[in-house]
Order: structure tokens, then C-alpha cells, then sequence
């Protein structure tokens, strides 16, 4: 079992990945699916995705408070509006640009319905 779950972890955290350049395929979901499966089949994975440098605050700040930082939200506002406005730009069919204009609109009021998380300041 640990190993069938170590393996979605990893198709997990390659599809989240492949979210960080394909539009509408989202990356932080499967980031933290990736966390959540290691976590429960290889700590030595789950502390290697707890240590990465862009993923692991993303996972410690969900993990621990439930949200996300003022940054990782001004970062997805931007690449939600830069994707999705790409897109209505491409598509031709009027009734895909009002769905694409649907989903862009319930992607933003979900994200900036998340709590905010406060970095902790570092002692000098």
C-alpha cells in the first residue's frame, strides 16, 4: 500500500508541476495531494517536499493555518487573469468564452476567499 500511495504522490507532485505552465490545470491542489500521499507512505519524501524551497512554505502554511500567504495570493490572482484572459483571447466560440469567464470568476472567489496566512518575521 505504501508504495501504491508513494506513486500517486509522485504523479501527484508531476501533475502539479505540469500545472506551473499549462493554463487551467491548477498546481497547489496536487502539490498538497503530493504532501498528504507521502506523508502517509514515505517521510523521507514528505520532508524532502517540506524542505523544497517554493513548495514546502505552500504545504506548511496550509498544513498549519488553513491558508495561504498575501504573496501566493496576488501570484495566483495574476496568473488566473493572465491564463484565462489569454485564452478568451484564443477561443473563437462565444459559449467557451463565457464558460472560460465563469471558471476565471469562480477561481478568483475562491482563492481570495482563503484566509490569510502572516509570515512569521525572522529574528535578527
Amino acid at each position: 500500500m505504501n508504495a501504491l500511495l508513494t506513486l500517486l504522490g509522485w504523479l501527484s507532485l508531476i501533475t502539479g508541476i505540469i500545472g506551473i505552465v499549462v493554463p487551467l490545470l491548477p498546481t497547489t491542489p496536487f502539490v498538497l495531494l503530493s504532501a498528504a500521499l507521502f506523508a502517509r507512505s514515505s517521510p523521507r519524501f514528505h520532508r524532502w517536499l517540506l524542505a523544497h524551497p517554493q513548495f514546502g512554505p505552500l504545504i506548511d502554511d496550509w498544513q498549519r493555518h488553513r491558508g495561504i500567504r498575501r504573496s501566493a495570493r496576488r501570484r495566483a490572482n495574476l496568473l488566473i487573469l493572465l491564463s484565462f484572459g489569454v485564452s478568451l483571447l484564443l477561443v473563437p466560440s462565444v459559449w467557451l468564452r463565457v464558460l472560460l469567464l465563469v471558471m476565471m470568476v469562480g477561481l478568483l472567489v475562491i482563492i481570495n476567499r482563503l484566509p490569510l496566512v502572516e509570515p512569521v518575521a525572522l529574528k535578527q
